[in-house]
């Protein structure tokens, strides 16, 4: 089958260790299916892969991909991406969490393995390129937004950085159920998308807002502080990624004495999908898809979101 894998590890041109060719069928094993995939989405996870963060040199080649929507046995599924974990589905109760190209071979090929609890039924309303872009950053937006934050309808939800996936799906969500979404960007372009695509606000990064029930924190040390006095007294920090780097402090005096909740998200349950692909088809709310490659072409697919070019979701077609 056809497949695109990490060959060898670059932090600083992540993509020139990228192969795309013949790799071999998944191997049938007990309670596990094959997935024929129909649409693979990129994630950041990605190219973190490609430069050796979450991988050792012994695993190669992996293949690369995290999120898939696909057909088995005539049957059409969402991949849940996380595997193992306490309830142990198809890998036994004692093996760590970990998602798929970490352990087990990812989605970006023609075939995929997963454990057959991780199948989840695809709405007759969603294409599968929209399906494939939900699994990583839709989920994680999701449970951000709902499980995490316990958002609710006229609240007000701050979202760090607009333009990446997560934050489109954030925006987008809570438009779709009621929440007042304001989002910062340094990009005029992006945060007049961003606008188009139902935010109440769009602002520079560091620019005073009103105070926020509800921020969601993906960018790290460059937001940090302004998330910190940002977010009301007693409201909550969703944190699900720091791809500025840590911050230097903490704050940890706002923390406690404004009683703010501050909890970490990684992606989300599989309960959390079932619940997202339902809101969906009944909404009508879809995925922003930026741009769709063919397999082959997955090196200049990676190569668009290295570069952070895109607006939306980038999503692979074998």
């Amino acid at each position: 089958m056809i497949a695109a894998w990490v060959r060898a590890f670059s932090s600083d041109d992540p993509v020139s260790g990228l192969e795309v060719g013949e790799r071999p069928e998944p191997e049938p094993r007990e309670h596990w299916s094959v997935v024929d995939v129909r649409a693979a989405a990129l994630n950041h996870h990605d190219l973190w892969s490609l430069r050796g963060v979450g991988l050792r040199a012994e695993q190669l080649p992996m293949v690369l991909g995290t999120d898939a929507a696909g057909v088995v046995d005539g049957r059409e599924v969402v991949v849940h991406g996380v595997i193992g974990g306490p309830a142990g589905h198809g890998v036994g109760p004692d093996e760590p969490r970990s998602l798929l190209s970490e352990r087990y071979p990812g989605t970006l090929a023609e075939r995929v393995a997963v454990p057959t609890w991780n199948l989840v039924d695809k709405p007759a309303e969603l294409s599968f390129v929209e399906a494939a872009c939900l699994p990583t950053a839709w989920l994680t937006a999701y449970r951000m937004l709902f499980t995490a934050g316990r958002a609710t309808p006229g609240q007000r939800v701050l979202v760090q950085g607009a333009g990446g996936g997560v934050a489109t799906a954030a925006v987008l969500l809570g438009a779709a159920a009621g929440l007042e979404v304001l989002v910062t960007s340094r990009s005029p372009e992006r945060r007049e998308r961003a606008l188009t695509l139902g935010a109440a606000g769009a602002v520079e990064p560091g620019a005073r807002v009103p105070r926020a029930d509800v921020v969601l924190e993906t960018v790290g040390r460059a937001t940090w502080s302004h998330t910190m006095r940002s977010v009301r007294p007693g409201g909550t920090v969703v944190v699900a990624g720091a791809t500025s780097g840590d911050p230097t402090a903490a704050e940890l005096t706002r923390v406690f004495f404004q009683e703010i909740t501050v909890r970490g998200v990684t992606m989300g349950s599989r309960e959390d999908l079932v619940h997202l692909l339902a809101f969906l088809a009944r909404t009508g709310v879809r995925p922003l898809v930026d741009a769709t490659f063919p397999l082959a072409r997955a090196g200049e697919a990676l190569g668009r979101l290295a570069a952070g070019a895109q607006f939306g979701k980038i999503v692979v077609t074998p």
